[in-house]
C-alpha cells in the first residue's frame, strides 16, 4: 500500500492540456463575472460578501482540476492560473486604455460633503455601509468626509472636510513666514528710508 502513494500523488487521471485550458477558461470567467457584478464584491462590505468570495473559489475547484485529486495536477493548475494572471497583468500594464475598460470607472459616492444616492444605488451602497467604510478609515461619520471614491479594485477613497492636522501646520507654518517676510520688508523700507 505504501509503494501505491507517489504514483497516485503524479498521476493525472485528466491530460495536462485539458488542465490549462481549464484553469485559463475558469480565470476569463471569474474575470469578467467579477467586472459585471461590481466592485462590491471586491470591497467585502459585510459577511454575505465575504462569504460569496470564500465560496466562489470552492465552487470553480472542480471546474479547473476535473476529477483530479493528484497533487501534480493541483500544482498544474495553480501555476496556470498564476501564470495566466501575470501575463493578463502584464498586458493590461501596457495598455492602460484596455486595462480601464475591463476594470470600469471608479464611483463617485460624496461629493462636497453630501452622500449621492444614485451612485450609491448603483453600486447597491446603503448609506449605514458607507458609514461603517468611513469609521473603519479613521472618521468619526461622514459629516466629516468632503468626498468619497470607489475605486474599480474595490478600495475606498475618502477626503477629510476639515484640514488634516498636517495641512493645518502648514498653513500655520506658511502664515508665520508670511508674517516675517512683512516685518522684513518693514525693516528693509526703514534702513532704506534712513540712508
Amino acid at each position: 500500500m505504501p509503494h501505491q502513494i507517489l504514483p497516485d500523488l503524479f498521476a493525472l487521471p485528466v491530460p495536462w492540456e485539458e488542465k490549462i485550458i481549464r484553469a485559463i477558461l475558469v480565470y476569463i470567467g471569474l474575470v469578467i463575472l467579477l467586472r459585471v457584478f461590481g466592485k462590491r464584491e471586491l470591497a467585502q462590505l459585510n459577511p454575505f460578501d465575504l462569504v460569496v468570495l470564500l465560496t466562489l473559489s470552492n465552487t470553480v475547484q472542480n471546474a479547473i482540476i476535473g476529477n483530479d485529486n493528484s497533487l501534480l495536477g493541483g500544482m498544474i493548475g495553480a501555476l496556470t492560473l498564476l501564470l495566466t494572471n501575470y501575463l493578463v497583468v502584464r498586458f493590461l500594464f501596457r495598455h492602460r486604455r484596455l486595462d480601464q475598460i475591463i476594470e470600469g470607472r471608479a464611483s463617485v459616492l460624496m461629493r462636497e460633503g453630501k452622500v449621492l444616492k444614485s451612485e450609491l444605488a448603483k453600486e447597491l451602497l446603503s448609506i449605514s455601509e458607507l458609514e461603517v467604510v468611513a469609521r473603519r478609515q479613521g472618521f468619526e461619520g461622514l459629516r466629516e468626509v468632503e468626498s468619497c471614491v470607489l475605486e474599480p479594485g474595490g478600495a475606498f477613497l475618502f477626503r477629510r472636510k476639515v484640514p488634516s492636522l498636517d495641512e493645518q501646520k502648514q498653513s500655520e507654518l506658511m502664515m508665520r513666514l508670511d508674517a516675517i517676510l512683512s516685518e522684513l520688508h518693514e525693516v528693509r523700507t526703514k534702513i532704506e528710508g534712513k540712508a
